[in-house]
């Protein structure tokens, strides 16, 4: 076994051992039956409810344990629906709220964010509100935006 090799092995075990433990911390706090309710819920039918955000915290993996964990929340700043020859889709712009703004772990949230949103059917992108910038000093800024793996408008 090459050093690649068991570099590899401990990073898969290491991420199997975090999504367990992020998917236990998440069945702790949600009841699963709305869960499933929101999950099954097209998105289009929440768009301007108060389950919009439930439901979108719903197609959440793994990053909503940090949020819920560490008091974070998300708000749909705005939203556009597409239309294109593949059906109807969703472009989301959305903010942090709570402790997640100016948090050291946001460019892996906002990245696990993005991935997980983009991940479903009726989602064709997500962004992240410009405002969010403001809340991180300079270093911060600078490395989300190298680094972060996501846009800002």
């Amino acid at each position: 076994m090459t050093d690649d090799d068991l570099i590899a092995k401990y990073a898969a075990e290491a991420q199997k051992s975090i999504e367990d433990e992020a998917q236990k911390r998440i069945a702790e706090s949600v009841d699963p039956v709305y869960e499933e309710k929101l999950r099954a819920t097209s998105l289009f039918e929440v768009l301007n409810s108060a389950d919009l955000v439930p439901a979108i915290f719903a197609r959440l993996g793994s990053v909503r344990a940090a949020l819920d964990g560490h008091g974070g929340g998300i708000e749909v700043e705005s939203f556009a629906k597409l239309n294109s020859d593949f059906g109807h889709s969703l472009d989301f712009v959305l903010d942090l709220t709570g402790a997640c703004l100016s948090c050291g772990a946001a460019p892996g949230t906002l990245d696990g964010i993005k991935a997980d949103l983009e991940a479903d059917s009726e989602i064709s992108n997500v962004r992240f509100s410009s405002k969010l910038l403001d809340t991180f000093d300079e270093l911060g800024r600078e490395f989300i935006l190298e680094y972060g793996n996501v846009e800002f408008v």
